[in-house]
């Protein structure tokens, strides 16, 4: 559909999948209310685009991008994407900002940061729907399933956590008793559900509409973040 104030962002998507594909497109514009709504009575559909291929309708974009390419959607396919390129962008960010203020990507501050970035970043995907994380959440934290509130509350320590430690100093050690302590009661309760009960979940680490699934790599996040909470006092008062 292309009107004077809408291009729709599906029909610019197919056209660029089957000219990347090789194909010749020829794109045919709806460009009034009437166009368009004629052009679904005509193919029996319900949105647009539709793309053909030698006459054959294939579909909308998520139908074309499947038939063109290895992808196939699935809303219940599990994946560790989201929490894995969170993790690696963080690791960047901490490596440059080593660098830049340090010029030592070495540095045992490197590892602080990045542990610290992280835990912002993830806290960011479950402030954007704290209602959502907060259900999810209830699935298998032992804590929020005593005390509901607690679903609410812990994506803003765990933001606050992370920006003190990114502050490092005294602001690390007010940020160290809190992630210790969500990232114990975290820990306990992803071995429990995983390892002990078995029980297949999702991981409300990157929200509360992923599908990460929760195991080892949910475990290692509240792993790193108990063990932010022992060394940033370690670091201050004993080395």
């Amino acid at each position: 559909m292309v009107m004077d104030q809408h291009l729709c962002p599906y029909g610019l998507k197919s056209k660029w999948l089957l000219e990347r594909q090789g194909f010749d497109v020829e794109d045919h514009h709806l460009t009034t209310r009437e166009e368009t709504d004629a052009f679904k009575q005509k193919h029996d559909v319900k949105t647009t685009p539709q793309a053909f291929i030698g006459g054959e309708r294939i579909g909308g974009y998520e139908a074309l991008r499947e038939r063109l390419t290895s992808y196939e959607k699935s809303s219940d396919k599990k994946t560790y994407t989201p929490v894995l390129m969170i993790f690696a962008i963080s690791a960047l960010m901490a490596l440059a900002v080593s660098w830049g203020l340090l010029g030592d990507v070495l540095a045992v501050r490197t590892v602080e940061l990045f542990a610290a970035f992280a835990m912002t970043a993830l806290a960011l995907q479950k402030l954007q729907d704290v209602e959502r994380f907060s259900t999810m959440f209830l699935n298998y934290d032992l804590l929020a399933q005593r005390k509901v509130g607690y679903g609410y509350v812990y994506p803003f320590a765990e933001v606050v956590a992370g920006v003190l430690m990114i502050g490092g100093g005294a602001a690390a050690l007010i940020g160290a008793p809190i992630a210790l302590f969500i990232g114990t009661i975290g820990a306990i309760s992803v071995y429990k559900a995983v390892y002990v009960d078995k029980r297949d979940l999702k991981c409300a680490c990157v929200g509360g509409d992923s599908n990460v699934p929760l195991g080892f790599v949910s475990l290692t996040e509240n792993l790193v973040m108990m063990a932010m909470g022992i060394w940033i006092p370690l670091k201050a008062f004993v080395f």
